[in-house]
């Protein structure tokens, strides 16, 4: 069965060794060094030079409808047979939004809100990137499901960073 792993920066090498992942999705700042995993091909390996913002902020990378489709590719092209490792620098906003929406794109038929619960009961901590999750949920069509979804299972735990989670990908 296909799972999603989520992670922060300083917990990307230890998670893909420890999950045996072939492919890494990195969202962070335009222009962050992330050294890949070496048990990871180059080809494996998403960068998206995001930041984590919902609004336009100078100096920063606003998440845009292409680094949305960027994301979605890449998760449709894996192959799920091993695991996919999300991150971002502190696997609480942009990895659990990426997650949320790859669990939506590979699952079309499967409820939102239920997904999104199954995001919540994973990470209490996690708070989907709005801005990223509203892309989606037009790009894939879900007419502001995924949006009331992500608003209802609220605002994750405060944290500095995340605890690395798995979310599972039932029937996909």
């Amino acid at each position: 069965m296909p799972t999603l792993h989520v992670c922060p920066l300083s917990r990307l090498h230890e998670t893909v060794a420890e999950t045996r992942a072939s492919h890494v999705v990195s969202l962070m700042g335009a222009g962050a060094e992330v050294q890949r995993p070496a048990t990871i091909a180059a080809e494996r390996h998403l960068f998206v030079g995001v930041s984590d913002i919902v609004e336009p902020l100078e100096g920063y990378v606003l998440p845009a409808t292409e680094h949305v489709e960027q994301l979605l590719a890449f998760v449709r092209a894996w192959g799920r047979e091993s695991p996919l490792v999300l991150h971002c620098w502190a696997g609480i906003s942009r990895s659990t939004a990426a997650a949320y929406i790859a669990a939506c794109a590979l699952a079309p038929d499967h409820d939102e809100a239920t997904i999104a619960w199954a995001l919540r009961q994973a990470s209490p901590s996690a708070t989907p990137n709005a801005r990223f999750i509203a892309l989606a949920d037009d790009i894939l069509n879900r007419r502001g499901r995924m949006v009331d979804a992500i608003r209802a299972i609220g605002r994750g735990a405060e944290a500095m960073e995340g605890t690395p989670f798995m979310l599972q990908l039932n029937g996909c």
